[in-house]
């Protein structure tokens, strides 16, 4: 597994949520603010505007693509000054519903422009968010443009004929392609970010940067190996203390601190989704005594793994 994928793996929780929603102007739809989740919209067809809380209005057209990593409340409308004409949505909201929806039916709005949304939300568990995930800003928006990679818009194609037309197979096909949709925005804003030598930090830098690149997907496809900092700085090809210090400055802590957080992440995942039992968590994870992983995860997460479990479950 390299570090992108296991982000998306580890750090959602539940079910995702998406739905192809039709609109004729006027309209104005609230996204509540809710901490812990993340979400994104797409424009498939007309325009509109987001407006967040604390920024200023971003103007959306067709093929637009726009991810909120940190949950942060929004309206969409069609035009600056919007009647909100639909009660608040909520990733989190309790009441069972249809989590992948298709809007068969134009909504609201007097016959006006029509604008075509397709929108998604995770659930994310605080206790185990990736910071790569907590290193990005409150909005990322993708424009549409012809020399943008051709995978974001074919999974956007994917998941609105999903959502527009659900078939035999729906129920497995929406979470994988969410799945991949989320990967591509990713990967395409981490790529695009500008680099410079005299501004090397963050999880940006640290994907671009092939030595730190290295020594993480290491730790991601083997979390169990006997990891040294020497280990690892022979993974990035260069010696020990330049490497230590390069993995430090990039990622924002040095490089086993980061094996030990992943470790427990791993192991909460394995505590959660599997019936293994400890001695055979502990040892995925690169511990060979059940008692030294019970307290190095009871260090990380203030409970003891069983307890974890129970709770988990």
């Amino acid at each position: 597994m390299d570090v992108l994928s296991d982000v998306v793996a580890v750090t959602r929780t539940g079910r995702p949520r998406s739905a192809h929603v039709r609109w004729h102007a006027p309209w104005g739809q609230e996204f509540s603010s809710v901490p812990g989740s993340a979400g994104f919209q797409v424009v498939l067809e007309g325009s509109c505007w987001l407006l967040p809380t604390d920024a200023e209005p971003v103007r959306l057209g067709t093929g637009d693509v726009v991810f909120l990593p940190h949950g942060k409340g929004h309206i969409l409308a069609d035009s600056p000054q919007p009647p909100v004409t639909a009660p608040a949505c909520r990733p989190d909201d309790p009441e069972p519903y249809d989590a992948y929806a298709s809007d068969r039916v134009d909504r609201s709005g007097d016959g006006g422009p029509a604008t075509v949304l397709l929108c998604g939300a995770y659930q994310l568990d605080p206790s185990r968010t990736h910071p790569l995930l907590l290193s990005l800003p409150d909005l990322i928006h993708l424009p549409a443009h012809p020399g943008r990679r051709t995978e974001l818009s074919a999974a956007v194609q994917l998941l609105a004929a999903e959502l527009e037309t659900p078939s035999l197979g729906t129920d497995a096909a929406v979470p994988a392609l969410l799945d991949a949709l989320l990967l591509y925005i990713l990967r395409i804003w981490f790529d695009e970010q500008p680099h410079r030598e005299d501004h090397l930090t963050g999880w940006a830098a640290a994907l671009n940067d092939p030595p730190v690149t290295a020594a993480l997907h290491a730790i991601h496809r083997d979390p169990a190996a006997p990891w040294t900092v020497a280990k690892l700085a022979a993974e990035a090809g260069l010696s020990r203390a330049p490497f230590a210090k390069r993995f430090a400055h990039l990622v924002g802590q040095p490089p086993l601190a980061y094996l030990t957080w992943w470790r427990m992440t791993t192991a909460a995942r394995l505590l959660r989704t599997s019936n293994a039992p400890l001695r055979t968590v502990a040892a995925q994870v690169g511990y060979t005594s059940e008692f030294a992983f019970a307290n190095a995860f009871k260090r990380t997460h203030e409970t003891p793994p069983g307890t974890y479990r129970r709770k988990a479950r």
